[in-house]
């Protein structure tokens, strides 16, 4: 079963190398492709990937969006899987692929993601986030169309039947499992393929990734709503959830301002993503795409296969 690696980046200098000394280190049998989708990068992103085995396909920034990216790349692999892996991750171990590989041998499968975790750099609240969302438990087939190309595989002839849109500023991969799902298509979550997804933003940047997904979530669910009620509970609940667990964990003290903001952010932003403009500015297109990254540090998760010591192949 060959696969294609494909990588959407944005001045990631500081994270595109670990990620792919990651894919390098993999212990499938037969080699897979690489190819990266740089949308402008200005801080040698592109050339660094490159010199280590990646093709590199450039488009204006001007024209991206996640889904028009992400179709570009699949339409130039060769693989019958296209894997989709952000920037600013990186397998934690040398059985990630297969094992996220491992679904599609039921024909049944269109779409495998694994678990992410983050590092020491992300967040307390989104540490939570990402234990809500991405559980211990494997789930084969999965009941709801729940997804996250940050660390996904798609079968490539149904990607062929359904590209991905391009129109949507976000949550292109909830849509598109969401239809195929509705066809017949089974989703698989193997959390044994695991990677560590590295968000080291700024509070404007959090709010902005969650307005901009909110934006994208009317589109996808005409029943979707989020009420200036429902910022006010989610956000008490969600912080006060925090809390209990930064407790449990000795660390409210140094977590207690940090939970408060990233929950103000999160659920203000939902708020005017789904109360704002439905078009994207050029201006809106800028900040949402486009956000500063700062550096980041390493962590590990557990999984099946050895551990990925990046410390060493980095040297």
């Amino acid at each position: 079963m060959r696969a294609s690696a494909i990588i959407r980046s944005y001045n990631e200098a500081k994270h595109i190398g670990r990620l792919m000394i990651g894919l390098r280190e993999q212990d499938v049998v037969e080699p897979f492709e690489i190819v990266l989708v740089d949308s402008g990068s200005t801080d040698g992103t592109p050339e660094i990937a490159s010199a280590l085995g990646a093709r590199v396909i450039h488009i204006d920034k001007r024209e991206f969006t996640f889904g028009r990216a992400l179709n570009i790349g699949c339409r130039e692999a060769t693989g019958e899987i296209l894997v989709f892996v952000s920037a600013h991750v990186y397998p934690t171990r040398t059985s990630w692929l297969s094992d996220l590989l491992a679904p599609f041998d039921d024909e049944r499968v269109v779409l495998s993601y694994g678990k992410q975790r983050g590092n020491a750099v992300n967040k307390f609240s989104e540490h939570q986030i990402f234990a809500r969302w991405f559980p211990e438990e494997a789930a084969f087939p999965q009941r709801g169309y729940f997804c996250n190309n940050a660390n996904c595989a798609v079968r490539r002839a149904s990607w062929e039947d359904l590209p991905y849109d391009e129109a949507l500023p976000g949550l292109e991969d909830l849509a598109w499992a969401k239809e195929m799902q509705r066809r017949g298509g089974w989703l698989a979550y193997a959390p044994s393929a695991d990677i560590v997804h590295v968000h080291d933003e700024t509070w404007a940047a959090i709010r902005n990734r969650y307005r901009r997904e909110a934006m994208a979530m009317k589109q996808i669910d005409e029943h979707a709503r989020f009420s200036m009620w429902d910022f006010a509970t989610l956000f008490i609940k969600n912080c006060a959830a925090d809390y209990r667990e930064a407790m449990k964990n000795g660390v409210l003290a140094a977590e207690f301002l940090s939970i408060g903001l990233f929950r103000w952010n999160q659920f203000f932003g939902t708020y005017l993503g789904y109360h704002g403009a439905e078009e994207l500015s050029l201006e809106l297109r800028r900040r949402f795409y486009f956000p500063n990254t700062k550096p980041f540090d390493r962590t590990e998760t557990e999984g099946s296969g050895a551990v990925i010591e990046y410390e060493k192949l980095e040297q």
